[in-house]
């Protein structure tokens, strides 16, 4: 009787051998490895090809679209699969080739999948990091980081295989840590999927103001431009305007014209100017090369000093209205016997 037990165990030798050379093969990719030596090999590993659900696949463009969108906002960016944002939009870039929009959002979201695969090889979820990177490689199959993902994904399966036969774990353990593995990856999916979700929106606020910068930059360049041509074509228009008076006035100068007789009703005397000094011309419409005139009204007391002097009329009005205004209070005439009001037009020629 007591040979029983060690039959027993030298019966379970064989079988342990087996599990873990099963577990080895499974490591490295071999079909033939037993379904029960490693669990996360129980089904195929997900390609670029399968990696699409039948019923994502199924979905019309709309009723995809519509889909990504919701799981984009819900932070269902790359998991759970059959319902996660880049599944939807690959199986969307399949029935709508080059749609720009959806090619926007893989770029996006591909660092966010990298990340996430590395993560499932690091706590040996192989099952995940396969269909992560299978997604990788169906959304773009020259990814710089996909080689590496799947070289790290066979030596991870294969590391973890020769664990498993240094500690012999049974059946009964890899079951516990499966759902161990599973629990601990919806968490961290979870949170890995809020954290790209900030960062995309992070990303998406900036991408907006730079666009707003860069339209007000565009919008002030522009007012700019507007300002310097009515600049230009206001300078262009006076200086139409100066040579066209300046041809129908081609004798005027600045010297204030022949004295003419006093207004009715001033009385019989004659105004003698004695001193005329010349008006200053106005330093604006010197550079501006304007011209005009204007006619001032002034009263001449019997000293022959004027003691009063307001404008008629002006061309153009209120340009040279000071100047004339000033300069015909300089004047001087020879003594009256009364006031005498009078009027004399003062022409404004930048050319004399």
């Amino acid at each position: 009787m007591n040979q029983f037990p060690n039959v027993r165990r030298a019966a379970r030798a064989p079988f342990v051998l087996a599990v873990a050379m099963g577990l080895v093969l499974a490591g490295c990719g071999k079909d033939e490895a037993p379904a029960t030596a490693n669990p996360q090999a129980a089904k195929p590993a997900a390609t670029p090809q399968t990696v699409i659900s039948e019923k994502v696949s199924a979905l019309a463009p709309d009723a995809l679209r519509a889909a990504a969108t919701k799981a984009y906002n819900e932070n269902r960016l790359y998991a759970p699969a059959g319902d996660n944002a880049i599944e939807y939009y690959l199986a969307l870039r399949d029935k709508v080739p080059g749609d720009a929009a959806v090619s926007s959002a893989l770029v996006d979201l591909l660092p966010m999948a990298v990340i996430a695969t590395e993560q499932s090889v690091a706590r040996d979820d192989f099952t995940e990091a396969q269909r992560l990177s299978a997604l990788i490689g169906k959304a773009d199959p020259s990814h710089p980081a996909l080689a590496r993902l799947k070289g790290a994904i066979a030596a991870q399966q294969q590391a973890a295989a020769q664990r498993a036969v240094q500690q012999q774990l049974s059946a009964e353990d890899q079951a516990k840590k499966q759902v161990e593995l599973e629990k601990k990856r919806i968490e961290d999916q979870k949170k890995q999927q809020e954290l790209a979700a900030k960062q995309l929106a992070t990303k998406e606020v900036t991408d907006r103001a730079a666009a707003d910068r860069a339209a007000a930059d565009r919008a002030a360049a522009d007012r700019a431009a507007a300002d310097r041509a009515a600049a230009d074509r206001a300078a262009a228009d006076r200086a139409a305007a100066a040579q066209r008076q300046a041809a129908e006035r081609p004798a005027a100068t600045t010297t204030p014209a022949r004295p003419a007789a006093a207004a009715a009703g001033s009385g019989s005397s004659e105004l003698r100017a004695l001193s005329t000094p010349a008006p200053e011309f106005p330093p604006e419409a010197l550079r501006a090369a304007q011209s005009g005139e204007v006619q001032v009204e002034f009263t001449v007391s019997p000293d022959g000093s004027v003691s009063a002097a307001r404008v008629v009329r002006a061309n153009p009005p209120r340009v040279f209205d000071r100047a004339a205004v000033n300069a015909v209070k300089r004047w001087r005439f020879a003594p009256v016997d009364a006031p005498v009001t009078a009027r004399r037009t003062i022409a404004f020629n930048p050319g004399n």
